[in-house]
Protein backbone atom coordinates (compact mmCIF):
# COMPACT_ATOMS: atom_id res chain seq x y z
CA UNK A 1 0.00 0.00 0.00
CA UNK A 2 1.24 3.49 -0.73
CA UNK A 3 -0.01 6.39 1.49
CA UNK A 4 0.68 10.18 0.41
CA UNK A 5 2.60 11.61 2.23
CA UNK A 6 1.82 15.53 3.05
CA UNK A 7 4.56 17.83 2.05
CA UNK A 8 6.26 18.99 5.04
CA UNK A 9 5.63 22.98 5.89
CA UNK A 10 9.58 24.63 4.70
CA UNK A 11 10.58 26.24 7.82
CA UNK A 12 11.06 29.83 8.16
CA UNK A 13 14.44 30.37 8.00
CA UNK A 14 15.08 28.88 4.50
CA UNK A 15 12.21 30.54 2.80
CA UNK A 16 12.45 33.07 0.42
CA UNK A 17 10.61 35.50 2.68
CA UNK A 18 12.46 34.40 5.40
CA UNK A 19 15.87 35.40 3.75
CA UNK A 20 14.56 38.40 2.61
CA UNK A 21 13.70 39.29 6.27
CA UNK A 22 16.41 38.13 7.63
CA UNK A 23 18.65 40.28 5.16
CA UNK A 24 16.58 43.15 6.34
CA UNK A 25 17.08 42.60 9.80
CA UNK A 26 21.14 42.58 9.12
CA UNK A 27 21.26 45.84 7.56
CA UNK A 28 19.02 47.49 9.53
CA UNK A 29 21.57 46.57 12.50
CA UNK A 30 24.54 47.33 10.15
CA UNK A 31 22.91 50.52 10.07
CA UNK A 32 21.91 51.24 13.05
CA UNK A 33 25.71 50.34 14.24
CA UNK A 34 26.98 53.11 11.98
CA UNK A 35 25.38 55.50 13.25
CA UNK A 36 25.67 54.68 16.46
CA UNK A 37 29.61 54.65 15.95
CA UNK A 38 29.61 58.40 14.39
CA UNK A 39 27.36 59.29 17.34
CA UNK A 40 24.58 60.43 14.50
CA UNK A 41 21.26 62.20 15.71
CA UNK A 42 19.41 60.22 17.79
CA UNK A 43 16.28 59.67 15.29
CA UNK A 44 18.49 58.04 13.10
CA UNK A 45 19.51 55.70 16.07
CA UNK A 46 16.11 55.87 17.58
CA UNK A 47 14.55 54.49 14.41
CA UNK A 48 16.65 52.20 13.10
CA UNK A 49 16.74 50.31 16.39
CA UNK A 50 12.65 50.54 15.99
CA UNK A 51 12.36 48.73 13.42
CA UNK A 52 15.45 45.69 14.24
CA UNK A 53 13.24 45.39 16.60
CA UNK A 54 10.23 45.03 14.63
CA UNK A 55 11.44 42.86 12.37
CA UNK A 56 12.91 40.65 14.83
CA UNK A 57 9.60 39.85 16.81
CA UNK A 58 8.06 39.27 12.81
CA UNK A 59 11.04 36.78 12.62
CA UNK A 60 10.33 34.93 15.89
CA UNK A 61 6.57 35.17 15.26
CA UNK A 62 7.06 33.30 11.84
CA UNK A 63 9.80 31.10 13.37
CA UNK A 64 7.90 29.80 16.04
CA UNK A 65 4.41 29.97 13.53
CA UNK A 66 2.50 31.77 16.01
CA UNK A 67 0.69 34.01 12.92
CA UNK A 68 -1.09 30.08 13.17
CA UNK A 69 -1.96 30.36 16.59
CA UNK A 70 -2.80 33.78 17.02
CA UNK A 71 -5.62 34.07 13.67
CA UNK A 72 -7.82 36.57 15.22
CA UNK A 73 -5.15 39.11 13.52
CA UNK A 74 -4.32 39.33 9.67
CA UNK A 75 -0.55 38.93 10.00
CA UNK A 76 0.01 39.10 6.18
CA UNK A 77 -0.97 43.16 6.11
CA UNK A 78 0.11 43.89 9.34
CA UNK A 79 3.79 43.18 7.84
CA UNK A 80 3.02 44.69 4.18
CA UNK A 81 2.00 47.76 6.19
CA UNK A 82 5.13 47.38 8.61
CA UNK A 83 7.40 46.64 5.73
CA UNK A 84 6.08 50.25 3.99
CA UNK A 85 6.10 52.53 6.38
CA UNK A 86 9.77 51.37 7.25
CA UNK A 87 10.32 51.43 3.47
CA UNK A 88 9.42 55.40 3.86
CA UNK A 89 11.26 55.88 7.42
CA UNK A 90 14.07 54.66 6.13
CA UNK A 91 14.12 56.09 2.96
CA UNK A 92 13.94 59.55 5.17
CA UNK A 93 16.33 59.19 7.23
CA UNK A 94 19.19 57.60 4.87
CA UNK A 95 18.21 60.92 2.51
CA UNK A 96 18.99 63.02 5.59
CA UNK A 97 21.79 61.16 6.66
CA UNK A 98 23.45 61.53 3.52
CA UNK A 99 22.63 65.35 2.25
CA UNK A 100 24.77 67.44 4.53
CA UNK A 101 28.74 67.02 4.94
CA UNK A 102 28.99 64.02 7.88
CA UNK A 103 30.95 61.86 8.58
CA UNK A 104 32.00 58.45 6.91
CA UNK A 105 30.22 56.32 9.15
CA UNK A 106 27.16 58.36 8.80
CA UNK A 107 27.35 58.25 5.00
CA UNK A 108 27.65 54.13 4.83
CA UNK A 109 24.72 54.41 7.56
CA UNK A 110 22.42 56.15 5.17
CA UNK A 111 23.91 53.65 2.34
CA UNK A 112 22.86 50.89 4.36
CA UNK A 113 19.65 52.43 5.48
CA UNK A 114 18.80 52.74 1.72
CA UNK A 115 19.36 49.24 0.88
CA UNK A 116 17.57 47.97 3.99
CA UNK A 117 14.25 50.34 2.74
CA UNK A 118 15.26 48.31 -0.92
CA UNK A 119 14.42 44.95 1.02
CA UNK A 120 11.74 46.28 2.70
CA UNK A 121 10.09 46.82 -0.43
CA UNK A 122 10.92 43.26 -1.79
CA UNK A 123 9.33 41.97 1.49
CA UNK A 124 6.22 43.92 1.19
CA UNK A 125 5.80 42.33 -2.23
CA UNK A 126 6.77 39.18 -1.46
CA UNK A 127 3.80 39.33 0.91
CA UNK A 128 1.51 41.09 -1.16
CA UNK A 129 2.06 38.49 -4.30
CA UNK A 130 1.57 35.55 -1.38
CA UNK A 131 -1.68 36.96 -0.35
CA UNK A 132 -2.93 37.92 -3.85
CA UNK A 133 -2.19 34.29 -5.77
CA UNK A 134 -3.51 32.52 -2.29
CA UNK A 135 -5.78 35.37 -0.37
CA UNK A 136 -7.72 32.79 2.13
CA UNK A 137 -4.94 29.94 2.40
CA UNK A 138 -2.00 29.12 4.10
CA UNK A 139 1.68 30.33 3.20
CA UNK A 140 2.61 27.43 1.43
CA UNK A 141 2.20 26.34 -1.95
CA UNK A 142 -0.20 23.29 -2.16
CA UNK A 143 -0.28 20.87 -5.35
CA UNK A 144 -3.62 19.47 -6.96
CA UNK A 145 -2.77 16.40 -5.48
CA UNK A 146 -3.12 18.00 -2.02
CA UNK A 147 -7.33 19.28 -2.78
CA UNK A 148 -8.19 16.11 -3.43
Amino acid sequence: MMSTLKPKHRPFCFSVKGHVKMLRMALNVTSMTFFIIAQAPEPYIVITGFEVTVIFFFIILYILRLDRLIDFLFWPLLDIINSMVAAIFMIIISVLALLPETTTFIVLGGVFGLLTAVCCIADGVLIYRKLLFNPSGPYQKRTIHDKI
